[in-house]
């Protein structure tokens, strides 16, 4: 297929937002196809997660889980330089090269946390997913 013929990718991204805005952001990272390689190179892809704050100034863990399949983890910006984007694509492109080909999935899923009650409610979710996948995303606004 030629770059003209490739359907055209939808932004998932909030228009108008600068993901280098202060703030706690909730990510989704998932493996290409649903493989599980994460539980496969759960010591590899930890350590490289806990580094990020040593390779980008502004950037800390606040709290994550390691799925079989998928990560979720929450990222505090503080006077960042690099935008969400960049981050994440440091860390994906990271794995990937120390790991396999197609490792990860397209994209991420992002969530910017609102508010106090949001962000302990994603953090009980986060520590929780092993145990409780069912919680419902959307309880924690109301």
């Amino acid at each position: 297929m030629q770059k003209s013929q490739l359907p055209k990718r939808k932004n998932i991204r909030l228009k108008d937002y600068s993901y280098k805005t202060n703030g706690y952001y909730f990510i989704t990272l998932c493996n290409d196809k649903n493989k599980k390689l994460i539980s496969k190179y759960k010591i590899f892809i930890q350590q490289t997660l806990l580094d990020i704050p040593n390779r980008f100034t502004g950037v800390y863990i606040d709290t994550y889980v390691l799925m079989s399949d998928h990560i979720h983890l929450i990222i505090i910006l503080d006077n960042c330089q690099k935008n969400l984007g960049e981050i994440i694509r440091s860390f994906k492109a990271i794995i990937t090269k120390n790991t396999e080909s197609n490792f990860w999935q397209r994209n991420y899923f992002e969530h910017i946390i609102r508010n106090d009650k949001a962000l302990d409610g994603i953090r009980e979710y986060i520590v929780n997913n092993p145990l409780a996948e069912e919680l419902k995303f959307e309880d924690f606004y109301k």
